[in-house]
């Protein structure tokens, strides 16, 4: 195996194992902190040492009109839907959240879909939609009681809005294209992420609650480095060096191991049912990507210009 590959396979299993850890971490880390400011002290600690890592490379700030694509991109994909995320995490367990944001890639494609330009939806994509939103619903049966409680509803309530800010920003970097070594921008995002979330959790109040304590501090540099310095680079190194097919099934493994370790750790509920509806949406998922690369190739069929997002 060349050296190179070795190297993304790597990353590539750093991924699959830090990235399905940030959701335990998360939920510790909300038990004593601040939701958005805990969130926004993580990203904006690690965006602030990789820009500082590049501007000794010679890495100079984009013009202005790329960095107001920059800071949407980061706003949406961090600043909201991780700071979301981070607020569900507060009445969510760990594993349940993880395996509901694994529904991702339905709420993206059928974003793109409406735009009118977008790929048309085919039969799998359908097919692979239908079953994620069984899967879903079998986790509301499954603690359907807990949809009468407050809190439990504001997590789920929060957990759309995090998936709808993720999908959002996907879509629009994909079509908005930037000039600019792609880990800078990566850690401009961060920054400037990091930056929104504490502004949001200031104004919204968190500040008169801020306390750090030990579990929490070990929670935000735990994020920082290996959720997003560590894992981040990791994912864009597999990505320029593995097909992006097999680089996405990172969404299959985070949730196992998400829900093992609220298991074991936290003692959150494993049930057969929770296995299940995660293998029915895991199922969906792939439906879903089969379909895309489907459409891909009808698509370069009629426009051999066209590129593709999904090989």
């Amino acid at each position: 195996m060349p050296k190179e590959n070795f190297k993304a396979y790597l990353a590539y299993v750093s991924v699959c194992i830090f990235w399905g850890t940030t959701y335990l971490a998360i939920k510790i880390g909300v038990s004593e902190i601040p939701p958005f400011l805990f969130a926004g002290i993580r990203w904006f600690a690690a965006g602030l040492i990789l820009v500082f890592f590049f501007f000794i490379k010679g890495n100079k700030l984009p013009g202005l009109k790329e960095l107001m694509q920059i800071a949407f991109t980061g706003i949406c994909l961090v600043g909201i839907s991780n700071g979301l995320l981070s607020v569900a995490e507060q009445w969510l367990p760990s594993g349940i959240s993880s395996l509901i944001i694994t529904t991702i890639p339905f709420w993206i494609v059928g974003m793109e879909a409406f735009l009118p330009s977008g790929p048309k939806l085919n039969l799998k994509i359908f097919s692979g939609l239908f079953l994620g939103l069984i899967g879903v619903a079998l986790i509301m049966s499954h603690d359907w009681k807990n949809l009468f409680d407050k809190s439990y509803l504001a997590g789920i309530i929060s957990l759309v809005f995090s998936m709808l800010a993720w999908s959002f920003g996907s879509v629009y970097s994909k079509y908005k294209k930037i000039k600019i070594d792609l880990f800078f921008g990566i850690a401009l995002e961060m920054l400037i992420a990091g930056v929104f979330q504490i502004l949001v959790g200031l104004i919204i109040g968190e500040g008169s609650k801020f306390q750090i304590d030990e579990k929490g501090l070990i929670a935000i540099i735990y994020l920082m480095i290996f959720g997003s310095i560590v894992g981040y680079s990791s994912y864009i190194y597999a990505l320029t060096h593995l097909p992006l097919s097999f680089v996405s099934t990172y969404a299959y493994v985070n949730p196992v191991i998400a829900l093992s370790l609220g298991w074991l750790v936290l003692g959150e509920e494993m049930s057969w049912m929770i296995v299940i509806a995660a293998v029915v949406i895991f199922i969906g998922v792939t439906v879903v990507r089969s379909g895309t690369i489907q459409q891909q190739k009808v698509t370069l069929k009629t426009d051999p210009t066209s590129s593709s997002d999904y090989t």
